[in-house]
């Protein structure tokens, strides 16, 4: 199968935002780009209707416009349409099987209800082996009136490790994600610190060295075949004793992209599910962020 980025889109200037950034992407990678938006009460295929009955006139709106916007910034780029007559998560999750990416709006933790970062979309990235790219919306996407831009192509990529297992496909993606757009590549790696590290009196400088040391031998062995395969990449190596949550957010702040993974073992009897950490940067992270499954 061909290779393609497919965007969901809701009308939102969260799905506006997805589909500017998708577009790029689709650009810096040489590959066509699919817009989907779904909706279970679509006519069915073939169903004849009249122009004052078409209820899928909204649906049609929301692909047209940004089809539009995205040939005005990028004429040469291929870009298809797809209505689909299905609740949004099962559509997405078939349309992520057949795609390189998956780009969906993100609308964090504000007040407001998202509606792919929402129940739909935290489904979608949970049981997806795609990666899926989360995005933030633009200022000037929330006026529909308004020319659209092309999202910043700077900023470093960030990418959180926890090195508790292999994370070449994570490693994989960061790394040609800071190849493909020119920038130097982050590698955070962070953890708390375990109880022996705490003495009566605070804690204790030798294990706390002793940790970190030992952290980043490990960050630096994780990264070294990458290195290799990737020598015009820049690479930054952090490590830091305290809350990974804290550390990523932190990072993440003028970043051009977060680059998290999510480990195929996160099953419960509930079935997949995301880590918190993971979850924290999904909702709080500034810029956009990708999640890569791997093992």
């Amino acid at each position: 199968m061909d290779p393609v980025i497919t965007v969901g889109l809701d009308g939102s200037p969260e799905s506006r935002s997805a589909a500017l950034w998708a577009a790029q992407e689709a650009r810096l990678r040489g590959c066509p780009l699919r817009m989907l938006h779904a909706w279970v009460l679509l006519s069915a295929a073939g169903e004849k209707t009249t122009a004052e009955s078409d209820r899928d006139y909204w649906s049609k709106k929301i692909v047209d416009d940004a089809q539009r916007e995205i040939h005005q910034l990028y004429p040469e780029l291929p870009v298809t349409e797809e209505l689909v007559a299905e609740d949004p998560a099962p559509a997405l999750l078939a349309a992520a099987a057949e795609s390189d990416l998956l780009v969906l709006g993100s609308r964090g933790m504000g007040p407001i209800a998202a509606f792919f970062l929402g129940d739909i979309g935290l489904h979608v990235v949970a049981h997806t082996d795609t990666p899926v790219v989360l995005v933030r919306a633009q200022e000037d996407t929330a006026d529909t009136t308004a020319q659209a831009t092309p999202p910043a192509a700077d900023g470093d990529v960030v990418v959180g490790l926890n090195l508790q297992g292999p994370c070449d496909r994570l490693l994989e993606f960061a790394f040609t994600s800071a190849a493909r757009r020119g920038v130097p590549l982050h590698a955070v790696h962070a953890g708390k610190l375990p109880v022996q590290a705490y003495a009566p009196w605070g804690m204790d400088p030798d294990v706390v060295e002793d940790l970190t040391r030992d952290a980043r031998k490990l960050l630096g062995d994780a990264l070294r075949p990458w290195r290799e395969k990737f020598p015009g990449v820049e690479v930054k190596e952090s490590v830091h004793l305290e809350s990974p949550t804290r550390v990523i957010i932190r990072a993440a702040a003028g970043a051009g992209l977060l680059v998290m993974g999510r480990r195929h073992k996160h099953r419960t009897a509930l079935g997949q599910h995301i880590g918190p950490v993971l979850q924290s940067a999904l909702h709080h992270a500034p810029c956009p962020v990708a999640v890569a499954p791997h093992e």
